[in-house]
């Protein structure tokens, strides 16, 4: 096991991390910039550094000084959580090449799985189900309207190198798809550094459904079943819950088998989310494969009594999954809502300051994910989310009653939160019905 682990994030994540970390009796490093600087969390690790300013391209994103960091507090591996340097497979290789260990997958693995035409090749090559579409990236217009015209519109655009909906575009016939392309491509550069870009077919009403799996350096992998995360908005996700409502479970156990097989093909290590497009008739498609941590990871932890965290720690030290697919049932249904500091009143928009008021919930069934306390600001810099509010119980139901309970308890102020958008959702008689498409919180919010 680790002496010492460097956590190379912020917010609640960093401190999921040093708990982990504080049970595993390994040392943890947090470092933070300076807006951060008074971030409780901190006092709870056994070492803070200031890597930089608050821009995130000066401090978070900035591989010298977070390596710098390692090396000063003599540290044995970093954990990057998710977003940020998360998914970089030079970021994994800058660690491996100074003798850190990378608490994730190998950089090899990584650029197999996080590149999506890479993964998509991967992925037929295993037998796991994927969209008709481009077998690389598109090269120019007429490529791209060829083969938009043999697998049928609608179409997406996406960018090979990211996801969050930068560099997509949906593109019903030709002339849409001609005068996006070049748009997504410079997005994509943008955002990535990588402008490529592929094309798939689209689907009108598909539901987001991602399966969780775990591997380690012994060949091993499994997976810890799925997460439905249809509730979103503009790609992001706004609720997820697990196992999805309504799903057959030959289907679940078809899908989820794919996953863990071509997480096991890549030699993937760690933790890792293949996600899936579902059809009205529960046919999926692999839309990509997030090589890190989830935000939503808990809700899989609640319904599987498994600590995705710790067992990432220790595989990455070397040790064998303690686990086989075998010991791994699903027990009950747990819920997550992302709780953000926003207006869902004024298009979403961000409500960064000082936290005067903060009630927590609690009670049976309930778990709070959070770096936030009363008298907290929340700084403009960077994503807006400040807690994970999760429930589990014994049916959907009752979760569904539980987190509605939750919620109503839940006081944050004077700054906005997502908190009453989604006490709206938990009582809307369609998503409690289960089964909804990932177009529904837009169509709703129309």
């Amino acid at each position: 096991m680790f002496r010492r682990i460097l956590i190379a994030n912020r917010g609640e994540i960093a401190l999921r991390v040093i708990r982990a970390c504080r049970e595993l009796g390994v040392e943890s490093v947090c470092v933070y910039s300076t807006a951060d600087k008074d971030a409780p969390y901190l006092k709870l690790a056994d070492r803070a550094i200031c890597i930089g300013p608050g821009p995130a391209k000066e401090s978070y994103l900035n591989i010298p000084r977070i390596i710098s960091a390692a090396e000063m507090a003599d540290v044995d591996a970093i954990h990057p959580g998710y977003g940020f340097l998360s998914e970089r497979a030079e970021f994994a290789q800058i660690c491996r090449d100074c003798k850190i260990e990378f608490i994730g997958p190998s950089p090899e693995a990584m650029a197999k799985l996080g590149d999506k035409v890479e993964c998509k090749k991967t992925a037929k090559a295993n037998k796991v189900p994927i969209f008709p579409g481009s077998e690389g990236a598109i090269e120019d217009e007429d490529e791209a309207a060829k083969i938009a015209a043999e697998i049928g519109y609608p179409v997406i655009i996406k960018a090979s190198a990211g996801g969050g909906g930068r560099g997509m575009r949906v593109c019903h016939n030709e002339a849409t798809l001609r005068s996006n392309i070049k748009q997504a491509s410079t997005e994509a550069q943008a955002a990535f550094g990588n402008g490529a870009v592929f094309i798939e077919k689209f689907l009108e009403h598909a539901r987001h459904v991602e399966v969780q799996c775990l591997g380690d350096k012994h060949g091993h992998a499994i997976h810890l079943y799925e997460r439905d995360c249809s509730m979103q908005r503009r790609h992001q996700k706004v609720i997820e819950e697990a196992p999805g409502p309504g799903i057959d479970r030959r289907k679940r156990d078809a899908v989820c088998e794919a996953a863990a097989r071509l997480i096991k093909a890549a030699e993937y290590s760690g933790a890792a989310t293949v996600e899936f497009l579902m059809d009205e008739k529960q046919n999926f498609y692999m839309l990509e494969v997030n090589t890190r941590v989830q935000v939503e990871h808990p809700v899989t932890e609640l319904i599987t009594g498994i600590d995705i965290v710790k067992t990432m720690i220790r595989v990455a030290a070397g040790e064998e999954l303690p686990y086989k697919q075998r010991d791994i049932t699903i027990r009950g249904h747990a819920i997550e809502c992302r709780i953000n500091a926003e207006d869902p009143d004024k298009g979403f928009r961000p409500s960064a300051g000082k936290i005067d008021t903060w009630h927590a919930p609690g009670g049976p069934g309930v778990r709070l994910d959070t770096h936030v306390v009363q008298g907290y600001t929340v700084p403009p810099n960077y994503d807006s989310m400040i807690g994970k509010l999760l429930v589990h119980a014994d049916t959907r139901d009752e979760a569904l009653t539980r987190m509605a309970r939750a919620l109503r308890e839940f006081t944050v102020g004077p700054i906005k939160t997502t908190i009453p958008l989604q006490l709206r959702l938990m009582e809307n008689s369609d998503f409690r019905k289960g089964g909804i498409d990932i177009h529904f919180l837009e169509r709703m919010l129309k």
